[in-house]
């Protein structure tokens, strides 16, 4: 066997080492709980024009419920008042606070569509929070 011959497999074999510690790196990253993105959605539910609620809070759950269950898997849903200031007028509102993991922006925005026509809003405030999400079990 040549010089040459000797220094090439040297280096394949080298590269076969490098090689089998990146796939160890990546295999016990993979098996550790992923990062994940945490959408909290702020839905009034005053009318955008009469400033008046659209629904009764029952009502106004029970909507958000049916639009959240036709997009998405689950969702928590939280009781909330809101209130802003416009000029010199304050305003205040029933506000429900939704909460999303494991889905897309472009599911939560598809949502949002729903959710801005039914309870006639101007808009949704989303917020995105990096997460770290663990379904967790007893053993």
């Amino acid at each position: 066997m040549t010089k040459a011959w000797k220094i090439a497999i040297l280096i394949l074999c080298a590269a076969a080492l490098c090689l089998s510690a990146l796939s160890l790196v990546v295999a016990c990253k993979s098996g550790q709980e992923q990062g994940d993105v945490q959408y909290v959605l702020y839905l009034g539910t005053n009318d955008k024009d009469t400033n008046k609620p659209v629904f009764t809070q029952a009502e106004a759950i029970e909507q958000a419920k049916a639009i959240l269950l036709k997009h998405f898997g689950g969702y928590t849903i939280q009781e909330a008042n809101g209130g802003w200031v416009d000029g010199e007028t304050a305003y205040q509102e029933y506000t429900l606070v939704i909460y999303l993991s494991d889905t897309t922006e472009d599911a939560v925005h598809a949502a949002a569509d729903e959710l801005i026509e039914t309870f006639r809003q101007s808009s949704v405030l989303i917020q995105a929070n990096p997460t770290k999400t663990e379904f967790y079990s007893a053993k």
